[in-house]
């Protein structure tokens, strides 16, 4: 019989190591019975199974199997053909054995549900040798004593299971209960945790535009994980002046999520105090993060202020990436760094350069997560196919074009997003 892809691996979260040699686990045991659908309500509404998989086989018979709560075993029910030899296997014992903790507590709810037992749980004293224990003198095994309780019930064609626990095993499955309990509420409590912490980094994004009357602008950030380390910003700087700022600090995950709020802190808390020494400005900002900060911590950052009446942008660039400037007449200027990244260095000085704007201009600032993003060939999206996209999509309004060279540098990558995406697209035009 042809097994379907989803039974050869039922632990699929299990499957992954690092380290350490392969794992090894049984993928199913099988129990033949007349009726697959009335069996797998026996199994899912009595004995409080899940149902593992189920699924059509290209032969057109049905592969279908239950797991208890923990997920450790899972029993395929098949459904023979009445004259085959597996139909003659109906109705017998299956030496499929369950262990529980609690054999008269497992007894007594199972009872309830209608599960028929062929006894009460018994009291039972089995000599053994572990396989770690050598022999006695002359041969003989030494023996000990392994105390266990056993009952046996049916499922609706008769086939015969045992229910036990044993003395020893029952505190070794108690530990792995709780140790998996455990684990989960650890899990669970993290997944939590993350939740809110991308709720809190998406509403640190900005949410209002302040409006301009010569560029037309919008931004976009999207986290290779939940949370990521990438900054973008649009400042109210008064008078006609705005704010634009992008920025990508080292790291990824809670920890880089972390630097990037420390840092927009700052950046939107000191702005105000040299509205007109952005050098000054730019060094507050630069030694708060440096002390707030371990010694290897640092981002990358584009500072710009563009002045709404003067069309003109004065910016530093921080170790960040180029911005791109693509004229009305498709020249291309590159707004190349004007000092080292920030965080490094407590003594710190940067250079302010600047632009004038001219109505068609277009201005583009991002991270590196378009850029180098990789297709299969090891062949990345580079800096020439992203000019390419702007000048394609250069007609279109920022809001409008930014999610189009934002996902065609994606699908170019086709495959999972290894950095943080962040884009700033502005359009000059005419006041």
């Amino acid at each position: 019989m042809d097994t379907p892809a989803a039974a050869r691996d039922p632990f699929p979260d299990e499957a992954v190591r690092s380290g350490g040699p392969p794992y090894l686990s049984i993928q199913a045991v099988q129990v033949f019975v007349r009726n697959q659908e009335r069996s797998v309500r026996f199994y899912l509404d009595q004995l409080g199974f899940t149902l593992a998989f189920d699924a059509q086989l290209h032969s057109g018979d049905r592969w279908v199997a239950v797991a208890p709560p923990d997920g450790t075993t899972v029993l395929a029910l098949i459904q023979p053909k009445p004259d085959s030899p597996e139909y003659k296997l109906i109705g017998r014992r299956t030496n499929v054995a369950f262990v529980t903790e609690n054999v008269l507590a497992k007894f007594e709810e199972w009872r309830r549900r209608g599960v028929r037992f062929s006894q009460t749980p018994r009291l039972r004293r089995v000599k053994y040798r572990a396989a770690a224990e050598p022999a006695a003198e002359g041969g003989a095994a030494h023996a000990s004593a392994w105390g266990g309780v056993f009952t046996r019930f049916k499922d609706p064609d008769g086939n015969t299971f045992t229910l036990m626990g044993f003395d020893d095993m029952t505190r070794q499955i108690e530990a792995r209960r709780r140790a998996a309990a455990e684990r989960i509420e650890a899990e669970r409590r993290a997944a939590h945790e993350l939740a809110i912490a991308k709720q809190v980094q998406e509403r640190l994004f900005p949410r209002n535009l302040p409006a301009l009357e010569t560029l037309e602008y919008a931004g976009v950030c999207v986290p290779a994980r939940a949370v990521g380390g990438d900054y973008y910003d649009f400042l109210d700087l008064g008078r006609g002046r705005l704010g634009l700022v992008i920025g990508d600090i080292s790291g990824k995950g809670i920890a880089a999520a972390l630097l990037m709020a420390n840092l927009q802190a700052n950046l939107r808390s000191l702005c105000a105090i040299a509205p007109h020494d952005r050098e000054h400005f730019l060094r507050l900002v630069n030694r708060l993060f440096c002390d707030n900060t371990t010694d290897s911590a640092y981002a990358t950052l584009f500072f710009g202020e563009y002045d709404d009446r003067e069309r003109r942008l004065s910016f530093a660039n921080c170790g960040h990436l180029s911005g791109l400037l693509l004229r009305r007449d498709d020249s291309l200027e590159r707004l190349d760094a004007t000092s080292t990244v920030m965080g490094l260095f407590r003594d710190w000085d940067c250079a302010i350069d600047e632009r004038r704007l001219d109505p068609g201009d277009t201005l583009a600032l991002y991270t590196d997560g378009i850029t180098e993003s990789f297709n299969e060939g090891g062949e990345e999206f580079g800096e020439a196919r992203l000019i390419e996209a702007l000048r394609r999509f250069r007609h279109l309004p920022p809001r409008e074009a930014i999610p189009l060279i934002v996902d065609e540098a994606r699908r170019f990558g086709a495959g999972e997003q290894g950095d943080d995406v962040t884009m700033i697209l502005a359009h000059c035009k005419a006041g």
